[in-house]
């Protein structure tokens, strides 16, 4: 557990409002040197996204065989749900949801922000951060109603992953939330902003949009979470992101989640934060329960290969990352004509097929999902058996977020990296 204060340097999906909405609605090359790649194009990931000129990687940094948990610490949580002084009805929705000891940074960070402090929350992905804000910040709306909170992500599937959390939160008390993101009708949104819902949920691009457009005014907003605040920065959205802050209350509250710290992030903590509580459960880059491998594809057909891992028994929920969107695209459909029951997730795709893909996914209605990584940091489904990295990512940042969607809440999962 690590507690310490910083010192500031200064001073489209559209939802229904109040009732849980429906959900209708080239590759780059490398080249091998040695035991490193590098990569010679961009990714097709984010808006604004750096092109990493000249960044290695090591291929032995995909190869790491999981930890026995049975010789880990055990983590032993200082509160119960139960115990925190929030509203009954939200302890009903959190014992539905089946919740009943915290995760480390649930744990840590959930009794900082009911007493209304600037939080700065360093944990790796798959940890339970989504409900380590939502649990106090829905209390803070029950307790006063005229409150609205903005939620700041990187992602389309991230902002409906944490909406889905939402509304079993915030079940049956008649406060509302609405996502907005890029790919969905804005109108709609618009048209759901003019009910002052409690709860916005939304990417920063759109969301500069919408206050272009004077359908959102932050100067009524007092509470700020910033989520996947490095993913935000590497997807080139700072300045967006500096615009949004810069346009709410001075006095707010702030909570800022990231699984990396950098000197960029540390500005933005500086800038808008104010003596923040920094709480720090990440063990490491890559979670200890992922399983991490290599295979190599030199003179065989890859499609072939992964054909022949996808027929074993324990391939029972598979990602599969490629770098580009048509790459995506065309091998999903080149998997389902060999007759496995794949789709595509990628930035091309409409919102809604998005989501339907999705949510095939995580009622085991397919088998496969090839994605990019614009829908690494946003897919947040149980019990992904493996992920494979067919094309190999852009950074060894981009690696951990992938492999990430496996081995998620201590539970065991292998992640595979194609090498040429």
């Amino acid at each position: 557990m690590n507690h310490r204060k910083f010192a500031p340097r200064s001073g489209s999906r559209s939802s229904s409002y109040g009732s849980r909405p429906s959900r209708s609605g080239s590759a780059s090359g490398y080249q091998s040197r040695g035991s490193s790649f590098r990569p010679s194009g961009r990714s097709g990931g984010g808006r604004g996204r750096p092109a990493h000129a000249g960044q290695r990687i090591d291929v032995s940094r995909f190869i790491n065989k999981a930890v026995v948990t049975e010789v880990e610490q055990k983590f032993v949580p200082q509160h119960r749900f139960a115990d925190f002084l929030i509203n009954e009805n939200l302890k009903t929705n959190i014992i539905a949801k089946g919740y009943e000891t915290p995760t480390p940074i649930q744990d840590r960070a959930i009794p900082h922000a009911l007493l209304g402090q600037d939080v700065v929350g360093i944990a790796n992905t798959g940890t339970g951060k989504t409900a380590a804000f939502l649990i106090p910040l829905i209390n803070k709306v029950l307790n006063d109603r005229s409150e609205r909170v903005l939620i700041m992500v990187p992602t389309r599937e991230l902002a409906v992953q944490i909406e889905d959390e939402y509304w079993g939160f915030a079940a049956h008390m008649r406060i509302g939330a609405v996502t907005c993101v890029g790919g969905a009708n804005i109108n709609r949104q618009i048209a759901t902003l003019r009910r002052n819902p409690n709860f916005v949920i939304g990417t920063p691009g759109r969301l500069k949009d919408l206050m272009e457009r004077r359908a959102l005014d932050l100067s009524k907003f007092s509470t700020v979470v910033l989520d996947e605040a490095d993913r935000m920065l590497d997807m080139g959205f700072i300045a967006d992101m500096r615009f949004i802050l810069s346009h709410m209350r001075d006095e707010k509250q702030t909570l800022f989640f990231s699984a990396t710290m950098s000197r960029d992030i540390e500005k933005l903590i500086g800038d808008f934060l104010k003596n923040p509580v920094s709480i720090s459960v990440k063990t490491g880059d890559t979670a200890k329960s992922v399983d991490q491998d290599i295979v190599r594809t030199a003179g065989k057909n890859k499609i072939d290969v992964l054909h022949e891992l996808l027929t074993q028994p324990d391939f029972s929920k598979v990602i599969v990352f490629g770098r580009t969107k048509h790459g995506v695209e065309k091998l999903s459909k080149l998997l389902s004509d060999r007759g496995f029951k794949a789709e595509s997730i990628h930035g091309n795709k409409t919102q809604g097929k998005r989501e339907r893909a999705l949510g095939a996914f995580k009622k085991n209605q397919i088998q496969v999902l090839v994605a990019t990584d614009v829908a690494a940091r946003g897919i947040d489904v149980d019990d992904v058996s493996h992920v494979i990295n067919y094309d190999i990512p852009m950074t060894y940042d981009d690696y951990v977020h992938r492999i990430g969607r496996t081995g998620r809440a201590g539970k065991g999962g292998k992640a595979l990296t194609f090498i040429d």
